[in-house]
């Protein structure tokens, strides 16, 4: 049986901010600035982070598992020494996954209850 902290259950649901993050990182390792770039990209605008404010929760992630610091890919050497990368752990991967599967549920079930209709 996982450890309480390994069990990628414990921590659903995310915040959107938690949830942005970590969207940021599934298609591979990226530093702080290209994740917030990315954050306010993907939600139109409507989720911010700051670079205390990430770095701050990208602490939090690493400590829970979900992220972990990786070297940077090989395609960027000017950022070897300058930046630092993060990248989805397997249990984080997993966590961004149900996490999406219960969004997902949510907004089928207000779609049966016509609350998405455009018309």
């Amino acid at each position: 049986m996982p450890s309480s902290k390994l069990d990628p259950e414990r921590h659903i649901p995310l915040t959107p901010r938690t949830l942005h993050i970590l969207l940021a990182l599934t298609d591979g390792p990226e530093h702080g600035y290209a994740i917030m770039k990315e954050v306010e990209a993907c939600s139109g605008g409507r989720v911010t982070v700051g670079p205390g404010t990430l770095y701050e929760a990208i602490g939090r992630l690493v400590a829970l598992e979900l992220l972990e610091e990786v070297p940077p890919p090989e395609t960027s050497p000017s950022d070897r020494h300058r930046r630092r990368f993060y990248a989805l752990t397997p249990l984080g991967r997993e966590v961004v996954r149900l996490e999406t599967a219960r969004l997902a549920a949510l907004v089928g079930y207000a779609e049966s209850k016509n609350l998405l209709s455009r018309g």
